[in-house]
């Protein structure tokens, strides 16, 4: 086939009008989407991206078959390019897979407050096809391929309920009065702003669980507003600040580690060493 400067010129200008229309009917199905009140966030999102790869590829295909191209033998040209190449792309692929079943799935959506396996605790902002981007409490942006939501675990702390109970530990000495302690407690609660109110069945508690080396293990059990389930760091500051204030309050001790050494009668052998004479 020969080429022409007139044929490169002629397809160049083909090839730009094609994507400028498909680019075009992109938006405008985009914005129609949008507007579907019946489709969340996540599937307009999918359904957006997967017509705007369509529009491309086929203005592309369009493009290259009016300037002369055959495509026949680009198929098979690309059809053993893709053999060669798809090894490499398998992670590529399966985070794509995974997306859309997390998109029709709905194990996470945009607005869940997520924990990933590694410890990292985020907000999800947007879901694409390849990965999902989660926002941290510390305003940091992270990118999480979505494969990593099918292949290990993740803790959705807003999937069915926005409702959580936190439970924040401390320790006080022994010989102090329980019934002080859980008064403490609770006052210390009341005067957290993300204590949950006002529902039967769900008021502060304070447990005793445990009686450590050095202390009686307690628990302060509370259920958080919806607001505060996605401030974890922030609600147990608070909360830790007012038990501290209300402890010393009614001057309950949170003891020290310590350990008790006890030594039996008899003689204890001990030998001092003279210093060597220089």
């Amino acid at each position: 086939m020969r080429v022409s400067v007139y044929l490169i010129i002629k397809g160049v200008l083909f090839v730009a009008l094609l994507l400028w229309v498909a680019n075009g009917l992109s938006r405008l199905i985009t914005t129609r989407i949008a507007t579907a009140s019946a489709l969340t966030p996540s599937v307009q999102t999918l359904i957006s991206q997967s017509v705007r790869l369509i529009l491309l590829f086929g203005a592309i295909t369009i493009a290259l078959g009016a300037i002369g191209v055959n495509l026949t033998a680009l198929t098979v040209l690309s059809g053993a390019i893709g053999v060669g190449i798809g090894f490499g792309l398998q992670s590529v692929f399966s985070n794509l897979v995974a997306g859309i079943i997390l998109l029709f799935e709905r194990s996470i959506k945009v607005g869940d407050f997520i924990e990933l396996n590694d410890g990292i605790q985020g907000t999800v902002r947007e879901i694409t096809i390849r990965s999902t981007l989660v926002t941290t409490n510390d305003n940091i942006d992270v990118l999480v391929p979505n494969s990593e939501f099918i292949t290990k675990q993740m803790t959705n702390w807003t999937l069915r309920d926005t409702l959580r109970r936190s439970r924040i530990a401390f320790g006080v000495a022994y010989g102090t009065d329980k019934e002080l302690v859980r008064k403490a407690g609770l006052e210390a609660a009341a005067k957290v702003s993300h204590t949950l109110t006002g529902v039967p069945g769900r008021e502060p508690q304070v447990w005793l669980v445990g009686f450590g080396d050095s202390a009686l293990d307690f628990e302060l059990v509370v259920w958080l507003t919806p607001e505060s389930v996605m401030r974890p760091a922030t609600v147990n500051a608070a909360y830790c600040w007012e038990l501290e204030t209300a402890l010393n309050k009614y001057g309950i001790e949170i003891p020290f580690p310590q350990r008790d050494l006890h030594i039996r009668s008899g003689k204890l052998p001990i030998e001092i060493e003279k210093p060597i004479a220089e």
